[in-house]
């Protein structure tokens, strides 16, 4: 079995989970369960405090604790679903393409004794732990969303959209990239720790949310700049941070597949702060902070679907590219047309995702020092990545446009126009962030 096919999978294919045969000859190892209990708690840490930090910073400063308050809920609200239904739509062990069934709907079945498959034949983890750290996952896809319309979203909206989102995008694409019987899996697609499942979709919605919820009032006329670029740095380190888990995690065991994404983790991220501080400077005559937290979260989107099959020099090259990408949509693309992608949920997390992508075909050829085989198909790998990337479009895009329209016709997407001036921290909280 070549070393590709193995990790061809991604952060989980175990659609074996607690099949009764493995329980027999199975080995569970301390170190591997020890793990991935801790990326699990780093991933958690990704969503709370990192996320919510990262977009509050760059909110401003009578919108802070709305988005504190939105990464905080979406984060609960998915937990529960995620142990109620989404864990069997998505890994259910049902054999359908398109969704994992509802055999294990209220965690039917799992016990202290029931086992996930890996990576390794005859290796596995407790089944707990890995729908606990396939959970956080869960809970951090839709709370990226929100960073696309913030300061102006009706919160009763936003956490119906949430319930709606996962149970009819979240869960059916995770299911068809990482389950054995998912039919993006069964293509030959190389998603590693989530480019499609969670950056694209999120990306995707994101920009189908923006224009549907509308631009902020006084958009392109009234300084919007961010509140804290201090707290957006604290934010954006601490998702860093908590990436490790995201992508070295996802290789569900603690060996030298971890250790692969482990290094890919920090030299993608590195080549893309320098590379959106370069580019920056050439084009403005100074790099910001902004930029290169901007450049940060690139690098961590563009290696996650790559993190487990590319080298770590690729892993800068890859980096810097989406990087270079990313600048011209935030700078260049998102003014051209206009909308109002409030945080640049799309042109980072949508773009970075569809770079990182369509690049984790290019760069595992082992001529770039990827780990693909002697027999790597460079050109028929990458464009099955594509076939990925283009079902996983489609797919979010229509879906969520379907559910934005049908909110906005029951609830209403947007806050009125009084309550967005106040700040929605006072109107929708009744709160402040700060007491001046």
């Amino acid at each position: 079995m070549s070393k590709i096919s193995k990790i061809i999978s991604l952060a989980g294919a175990a659609s074996l989970s607690a099949a009764p045969a493995l329980a027999q000859e199975a080995t569970m190892d301390k170190g591997d369960v020890a793990w991935m209990m801790t990326s699990t708690i780093l991933v958690l840490f990704m969503i709370l405090p990192g996320l919510a930090l990262f977009y509050g910073g760059l909110v401003r400063s009578k919108n802070m604790l709305s988005v504190l308050m939105q990464c905080t809920l979406i984060t609960a609200v998915v937990m529960v679903i995620w142990v109620v239904y989404g864990y069997s739509m998505a890994f259910g062990g049902g054999t359908g393409p398109f969704w994992g069934g509802f055999g294990k709907v209220f965690l039917a079945g799992v016990g202290m004794d029931s086992m996930a498959a890996t990576f390794t034949d005859g290796v596995v983890i407790p089944e707990y732990v890995f729908i606990a750290f396939q959970m956080t996952f869960a809970a951090i896809t839709p709370a990226l969303i929100v960073g696309a319309f913030a300061e102006r979203i009706k919160f009763s909206a936003l956490l119906a959209f949430v319930v709606l989102w996962v149970t009819f995008v979240y869960f059916p694409i995770a299911h068809m990239v990482w389950d054995g019987a998912g039919y993006i899996f069964n293509l030959g697609a190389l998603d590693f720790a989530g480019g499609t499942v969670v950056h694209i979709n999120a990306g995707i919605a994101a920009l189908v949310g923006a224009i549907m919820v509308g631009k902020r009032k006084g958009f392109g006329r009234e300084n919007m700049a961010p509140h804290s670029m201090t707290l957006t740095m604290v934010g954006a380190s601490m998702l860093w941070f908590g990436w490790f888990g995201f992508n070295a995690g996802s290789n569900l065991e603690a060996n030298s597949g971890a250790a692969l994404a482990l290094i890919n983790t920090f030299t993608a991220t590195a080549g893309a702060i320098l590379a959106w501080s370069a580019i920056e400077a050439i084009n403005r005559g100074k790099a910001s902070m902004l930029g290169a937290a901007s450049g940060m979260v690139t690098g961590l989107v563009a290696i996650t679907p790559a993190a487990g099959s590319v080298g770590p020099v690729g892993a800068i090259a890859l980096g810097a590219l989406a990087a270079l990408v990313c600048y011209y949509f935030v700078t260049t693309v998102k003014n051209k047309f206009g909308y109002d992608d409030t945080l640049d949920v799309f042109g980072i997390h949508g773009i970075g995702g569809i770079i990182g992508a369509v690049g984790t075909g290019i760069f595992t050829a082992p001529a770039l020092g990827g780990t693909g085989g002697n027999d790597y198909a460079l050109v028929g790998q990458t464009v099955i990545q594509i076939e990925a990337v283009a079902i996983t479009i489609v797919w979010c895009g229509i879906v969520s446009v379907v559910l934005f329209k049908l909110l906005d016709m029951i609830i209403g997407l947007r806050v009125d126009a009084e309550a967005e001036m106040v700040g929605l921290d006072l109107s929708s909280h009744g709160e402040t962030a700060y007491h001046h």
